[in-house]
């Protein structure tokens, strides 16, 4: 008579309080156990353009050479797998005297297993390249060592995964999508880019605005990730470089003191200027980098030190304000070659110029120069 299949897992746990709502429990899984109980959240978008899950992609080499390891005699594997835990998950605490009183208590922890089409009780925040060549190596009793916190929200998960990969080379891009879902304290170097990474996301989804659709994100699928030809982390870096810099045009709209910036303003502010950008630079816009150099990190990056200066200037609540940036922009377009012939003044082809600081500067140089002689001859 064969037994039942098992519907749960049962391990002797340590549970530390380190918060009240979400309590930390230190124990073991073998390497079978730990994808039947934990999913790996994956980055994408929903239909309504919501983001889900919060993890990048498998890294399939590094997945082979992790599984190559295990394979060996001689396994030492001490990184713990951390897991966000569902409340389904309970832990008894075992009778008897504690030996650490207020700080941490041994007990045992219930992990239900999920029947088939139901979600598993836990989600991977890190090591899910470790997970992945546990469940492909030879020793499927393999123990692992796992940090779990108890933890519904993704919220909650999309925090810890970004603080615990903070000094991790995680995807820029990867970084910049999710900062925007998180809304706990986060670290300064982070903290500082998550007002331009929620602007990035506005660009990309906004009906009005002429980056809709066009910003490469982690989310993405291959069927959009096609038409979009714009790499998120240059407009990241437009948008951080005119935030925080003083003479930057969207500099005024963030308060310093309370990290608070009025997106609302901000947003007329961008959809103003590079609408005009589009309407006056037709032929460049929406192509792939290799075809428009506009569409390029170094011509976002330079257009963008071109839109503080411009913008400095502009009510944007003007209603003529459309036809003035346009007028501004328009008086540049002889001189620019964003998909054809050279850049005579820095002595580059247009297709040579590239992402660096050099011909960045380069770039940026021509514009503001040509700008302001205009706007020397016309005054």
């Amino acid at each position: 008579m064969s037994r039942p299949e098992p519907t749960i897992i049962l391990r002797r746990a340590i549970r530390i309080e380190q918060h009240p709502k979400h309590p930390l429990f230190l124990f073991t899984l073998t390497a079978s156990e730990l994808l039947r109980i934990a999913d790996v959240s994956r980055v994408s978008r929903d239909p309504a353009g919501a983001l889900l899950g919060y993890q990048r992609s498998e890294v399939k080499k590094h997945v082979r050479n992790i599984t190559e390891y295990l394979n060996g005699d001689q396994v030492l594997f001490p990184n713990s797998i951390i897991l966000a835990l569902s409340s389904n998950a309970a832990f008894k605490q075992l009778r008897g005297p504690k030996v650490d009183p207020g700080i941490a208590e041994a007990g045992t922890l219930h992990i239900p297993l999920p029947k088939p089409g139901q979600p598993k009780p836990a989600w991977i925040v890190d090591g899910q390249q470790r997970a992945l060549a546990l469940s492909q190596c030879k020793r499927q009793d393999f123990p692992v060592p796992v940090n779990a916190f108890l933890a519904d929200e993704v919220d909650l998960q999309r925090d810890q995964f970004l603080r615990v990969n903070n000094t991790k080379p995680l995807p820029r891009g990867l970084i910049t999508e999710l900062l925007p879902e998180v809304s706990t304290l986060l670290p300064s170097n982070l903290a500082a880019r998550r007002a331009p990474a929620a602007l990035c996301d506005l660009l990309n989804r906004d009906p009005e605005s002429p980056f809709k659709g066009l910003i490469r994100r982690a989310s993405q699928d291959e069927a959009t990730r096609g038409t979009a030809v714009v790499t998120d982390t240059a407009v990241v870096k437009m948008l951080q470089d005119s935030l925080s810099s003083p003479n930057g045009a969207l500099f005024p709209y963030r308060n310093i003191a309370s990290g608070e910036t009025d997106f609302g303003a901000v947003r007329k502010l961008l959809l103003l200027f590079w609408t005009a950008v589009k309407g006056v630079f037709p032929e460049a816009w929406g192509k792939p980098p290799t075809r428009s150099r506009l569409m390029h990190g170094a011509g976002i990056c330079a257009m963008g030190r071109l839109m503080d200066k411009v913008m400095g200037s502009i009510d944007v609540h003007s209603a003529k304000a459309p036809q003035v940036v346009r007028a501004e922009l328009a008086r540049l377009k002889p001189l620019c070659h964003w998909t054809e012939g050279n850049w005579e003044e820095i002595g580059l082809a247009w297709n040579e110029v590239q992402n660096t600081p050099q011909h960045l500067r380069l770039l940026s140089s021509v514009l503001l120069r040509a700008y302001l002689n205009n706007r020397r001859t016309t005054s």
